[in-house]
């Protein structure tokens, strides 16, 4: 066999092997930025920072709120006196009840918000352009403005007769209705986005009405979608402040009244505890709505 030249080896080797700052397709080039996350150091310095974000902005906080709910005093750098006697307090008396009433107003909120704001994206998706956008801007309008606004308005617009809610209930529940509603608005329009029309195409092929379409087709698909909205509706409902404390009546408290009532007064611990309620209800009422929401995903 012939033995290969100095000038066919060259050869062999500049086809064989890629030039100088060249990656094989399997290993695409990587940047200056990508070397230096993917190495062990820019990985710890990555999950560092990180990990103090969160710890600062949201474990520190909620930590605090928890162990002032658990003291009795607060004198030096750590509470004292632990223990569960202002826990026992926000499960009775005015407290328990603020609970009830903020419940009831979210879930009344959240279910008002769902219904109206599936309804308008449903008929918005069918609207002209220029009719959609207007739809947009106006379900997009309380969040554009402070919820005080929204408050005064309400306040305003409902009390005088024939629309006289002023010292009911549902005045309160009409404010939080739309402080939400751009929220479950927002979710089931981008849901029905990137829905696929496919199937309602074949459904209609088939011969359904438009009633059976969207009862047996568009609303199960939507129904992931829908569990966020209603989520979301819930959650932001169980906090809202600003506007409710212009509006509510004395017989229809709700519990973040409460806690900025108590905090006004020094009652700062039994304020934090209720203010540990408030969250663990929001999040049950959240995982609980999530859980639904899957099972509906899965379906």
């Amino acid at each position: 066999m012939r033995p290969c030249s100095p000038r066919c080896r060259w050869r062999f080797r500049s086809r064989s092997t890629p030039p100088t700052g060249w990656s094989s397709p399997a290993s695409p080039p990587r940047g200056d930025a990508d070397v230096l996350v993917w190495t062990r150091t820019g990985k710890a310095v990555l999950l560092t920072v990180f990990g103090l974000v969160v710890t600062v902005v949201f474990v520190a906080p909620i930590a605090t709120v928890v162990a002032a709910g658990l003291a009795g005093r607060w004198t030096g750098p750590l509470p004292s006196r632990l223990g569960l006697a202002n826990f026992r307090q926000t499960l009775s008396g005015e407290d328990a009840a603020s609970l009830s009433v903020s419940l009831q107003t979210a879930l009344l909120a959240g279910a008002f918000a769902l219904v109206l704001g599936t309804w308008a994206a449903l008929a918005a998706r069918e609207a002209p352009g220029w009719c959609r956008r207007i739809t947009d801007a106006v379900f997009h309008l309380p969040v554009a403005v402070p919820s005080v606004a929204i408050g005064l308005g309400v306040l305003i617009a409902f009390n005088e007769r024939p629309l006289l809610l002023g010292g009911t209930k549902w005045i309160v529940v009409l404010a939080h209705s739309v402080l939400v509603l751009a929220y479950a608005f927002s979710a089931v329009s981008a849901a029905l986005d990137r829905l696929d029309p496919t199937f309602r195409q074949a459904a209609e092929s088939l011969g359904a009405g438009p009633i059976r379409v969207l009862c047996q087709v568009t609303l199960p698909l939507l129904l992931p979608a829908l569990g966020a909205a209603a989520g979301l509706s819930v959650a932001l409902s169980m906090g809202e402040l600003g506007a409710t404390i212009m509006i509510y009546p004395a017989t229809w408290r709700t519990l973040p009244v409460t806690i900025f009532g108590e905090t006004d007064r020094g009652a700062v611990f039994l304020a934090a505890a209720n203010t540990t309620l408030l969250v663990s209800v929001t999040l049950f009422a959240l995982v609980l709505l999530g859980r639904l929401k899957g099972r509906a995903a899965l379906r």
